[in-house]
């Protein structure tokens, strides 16, 4: 008997002590929660913080420098002892060449006539000329045109220190870059005066040095008939032929293009411009 009503008291103050936790814990709620104030949530358990959602940023759309096939050297162009004066190609290929322009007096009708055959030929222009006559220059490269550089001034490369030369060869590479997209691969020394400087500062700038086969001399201003006949007569396969489009009085090399460009087309000959690896 004694042990029962022992058990029964112990149960009565274990009970006790659990409504007086219970009491104390909702006094505790409402007197938080009493006044102006809103009861202030539970603070959150202790941890790592939260990571911030990733946004997108450029560097992670680029493909990372350390994976895919190497990237191959680019090729230097050999410097050179001596102009080319021929090209190569299948069949009887020749290629046309026009110095010093673009000329708007010449340099169109010269444009219109190759166009009209669906032809393309080569333009070694003077930097002057080409900043003068932007438009010529576009539509050169428009067509299909190689656009080649011949100075910017037109010097006596010769005379000339090493610094006049690269500055000559190098604001004539830049225009035409800036106008055309491209850097010319192709120079052309003007009179055809050559030294090592001049080869030398043409490979640095990438470019390859081409001459002529045929030299029509239309800038004497032989005559039509003399042109044409010149041109004719030196017709072979991988001639270069030589005019001009501007520097002077150019309607006889205008007209003679007219009359002999049809006639090489008839003969068999395909008219075209060189590529680098064909020459």
């Amino acid at each position: 008997m004694q042990k029962d009503q022992l058990l029964f008291t112990r149960r009565r103050a274990l009970l006790a002590g659990a409504v007086a936790a219970g009491a104390a814990g909702t006094a505790g709620v409402l007197a938080a929660g009493a006044g102006n104030e809103p009861a202030r949530p539970p603070s959150p358990v202790a941890g790592p913080p939260a990571r911030r959602p990733l946004r997108p940023s450029a560097y992670r759309l680029q493909p990372m420098t350390g994976f895919g096939p190497p990237r191959a050297a680019p090729v230097r162009t050999p410097v050179r002892s001596a102009p080319l004066l021929r090209v190569s190609g299948r069949g009887r290929t020749m290629v046309l060449t026009f110095d010093d322009g673009p000329d708007p007096r010449y340099t169109p009708a010269v444009l219109d006539t190759l166009a009209r055959y669906d032809v393309r030929a080569m333009f070694f222009v003077c930097g002057q000329m080409a900043d003068e006559n932007r438009d010529l220059l576009v539509r050169m490269a428009d067509e299909g045109h190689v656009v080649g550089n011949h100075t910017w001034s037109h010097p006596l490369l010769t005379r000339l220190r090493r610094d006049r030369i690269r500055a000559e060869m190098a604001r004539t590479s830049d225009l035409v870059e800036e106008v055309c997209g491209e850097r010319p691969e192709w120079f052309r020394a003007p009179y055809g005066a050559w030294n090592r400087a001049a080869f030398q500062l043409g490979a640095e700038l990438g470019m390859e040095p081409l001459a002529w086969t045929v030299d029509t001399l239309d800038w004497t201003t032989p005559g039509t008939r003399t042109i044409v006949h010149r041109v004719e007569n030196g017709a072979a396969p991988g001639v270069v032929v030589l005019s001009h489009d501007a520097g002077g009085d150019r309607s006889q090399s205008v007209r003679a293009l007219r009359r002999y460009l049809p006639r090489l087309l008839d003969s068999g000959y395909y008219i075209t411009v060189p590529r680098r690896h064909s020459v």
